[in-house]
């Protein structure tokens, strides 16, 4: 039978997946959560504003969630879940293009990159949005993983290359210019991080 409204869930945020009406609290109230957190920031999250914009019972908040850093990491796996899937052309160099033009995207969206940069500035200072937000991160390289492995598969990469780290190669420059230096990101500056990891991918780098 499914939960009422407002109903303990003895959990982690996440683990679950619910149906019905559950489902669609669920949505609302993660989608108000992510408004607030592109709006406030992650010091400013406040349980009863966001059962406000969701238009759902403050209980049923505070009964599913907890806390901010509970809603903080249901968020993450919602947006982990609804990721975009890994390319797979067959070549290592455009899956790897397709992967950097993806985050910079993710980045430059008016509504995904304040809400990244929101709770990247939440993990700093928060054990369990931490947790989450590695969590999240996890999942995504592991997708992308593929792309590698199937290039050491064909003999386009040497035996035993670390196909996260270079995922990992992928993104860092990008966030880097996100959350640090405030330098332009674009479709040039995610084809040159992609470049330059196939590169030295390809040289052995990355070999474990």
């Amino acid at each position: 039978m499914e939960p009422a409204a407002g109903d303990a869930v003895d959990v982690e945020p996440g683990t679950v997946r619910p149906g019905g009406r559950t489902a669609r609290v669920r949505e609302a109230v993660l989608r108000a959560a992510g408004d607030a957190l592109v709006e406030q920031g992650f010091d400013r999250l406040d349980l009863a504003d966001v059962a406000r914009r969701a238009e759902v019972g403050k209980t049923t908040v505070y009964r599913r969630w907890s806390t901010a850093a509970g809603l903080v990491a249901d968020l993450l796996t919602e947006m982990a879940e609804q990721s975009v899937p890994r390319a797979d052309t067959g070549s290592l160099d455009e899956d790897l293009r397709s992967n950097a033009r993806l985050v910079v995207r993710t980045l430059t969206d008016p509504r995904q990159g304040p809400l990244f940069t929101a709770v990247v500035a939440a993990a700093t200072c928060d054990a369990r949005t931490a947790g989450a937000l590695h969590r999240f991160y996890a999942v995504r390289i592991e997708e992308w993983a593929g792309c590698v492995d199937a290039a050491v598969a064909r003999g386009d990469l040497p035996p035993g290359t670390d196909a996260r780290e270079v995922i990992r190669a992928v993104s860092a420059p990008l966030y880097y210019r996100l959350l640090a230096s405030g330098d332009p990101l674009d479709e040039t500056v995610a084809d040159r991080a992609a470049e330059a990891a196939a590169v030295a991918a390809r040289a052995g780098v990355y070999v474990r």
